[in-house]
């Protein structure tokens, strides 16, 4: 098909490339950035019917089809595709540029705002509970427990100087 080309993208791949793949990757790439660019025709819009998707949504929905998204997202993260970032970038800000940012965000709060409620309260109780339980734990250990296991002068042993070896050493080893 028409992605075929940036379909065969791989990190592997990128040592090997051509220069026509590369000048054909970059053809597609502002192909489907100059469809994007097409301004909305406020007569056929007007004549669809409400609820009807506009013409701009249904070439996002074909580009989701066919898995340009994806290969969006990849060539946005791939580290050997940096060449491609700009156009990249400029897809994604048309593919939103009739959504605005308070949109956008309140799509994310409809429904998956009562669940990230539900989360947060059952993160609380779980935080909750590990307090108590660190609470607990710490009132059965002994209050006070001195890790420092002594320091010993070892007589008639000089060390670099004139000056008695000093040796440190753990109670249990002693």
């Amino acid at each position: 098909g028409l992605w075929g080309p940036l379909t065969a993208l791989s990190p592997q791949d990128w040592e090997q490339r051509q220069e026509e793949d590369t000048l054909l990757i970059e053809r597609i790439l502002l192909l489907v950035r100059n469809v994007l660019h097409v301004p909305p025709d406020p007569m056929e819009e007007q004549q669809g019917v409400d609820g009807d998707a506009s013409v701009h949504d249904r070439v996002l929905w074909a580009l989701h089809i066919s898995g340009m998204d994806d290969l969006l997202k990849f060539l946005a993260s791939a580290q050997v595709e940096q060449q491609w970032a700009l156009h990249v970038l400029e897809i994604i800000s048309l593919m939103f540029r009739d959504q605005s940012p308070e949109e956008l965000a309140a799509l994310g709060q409809g429904t998956a705002g009562a669940e990230h409620g539900e989360d947060t309260r059952e993160l609380e109780s779980l935080r909750q509970r590990e307090l108590a339980e660190k609470r607990a734990r710490a009132l059965q250990r002994p209050s006070r427990h001195s890790r420092f296991g002594g320091s010993y002068v070892l007589q008639g042993l000089k060390s670099i100087g004139d000056r008695d070896v000093v040796f440190h050493k753990g109670l249990h080893n002693v």
